[in-house]
């Protein structure tokens, strides 16, 4: 079993920062591909960054790249979402999601095992 806690989310205002965190519990995350999804109510849940089980490899949504950077500290058992230039289309509950397959990098949802509670971050203007 795996357990993943958000942390970082809040109300920002248009064009600030926000850094998330999801820290694992219960196995070591060296194991697992860790994603960042977002949902927004009415909406199918969104990737919008994925990092291999090293950090060796990412996957970004077209909608954010350049803008968020995902990575990880497998000594700490966390990834970390940093989220630049936010807009007000960036509102969602952002979730934390491990993938424990042996297979690549997936932005697909029905990829990942284990998914945290969410942190909702919210963008004003």
């Amino acid at each position: 079993q795996v357990q993943l806690v958000e942390s970082g989310g809040g109300l920002v205002q248009a064009g600030a920062s926000l850094r998330l965190s999801c820290a694992a519990s219960g196995r070591t995350m060296i194991n697992y591909h860790m994603a960042w999804f977002r949902q927004v109510p009415g909406k199918e849940r969104e990737c919008v960054a994925a990092i291999s089980r090293r950090g060796d490899s990412t996957f970004y949504a077209d909608s954010v790249k350049g803008r968020f950077t995902i990575s990880r500290d497998n000594t700490k058992n966390t990834v970390y979402l940093q989220m630049n230039s936010l807009k007000l289309e960036d509102t969602a509950n952002y979730c934390c999601a491990a993938d424990v397959g042996l297979f690549a990098l997936s932005p697909r949802p029905t990829r990942y095992d284990y998914w945290g509670q969410g942190t909702q971050v919210t963008v004003s203007s």
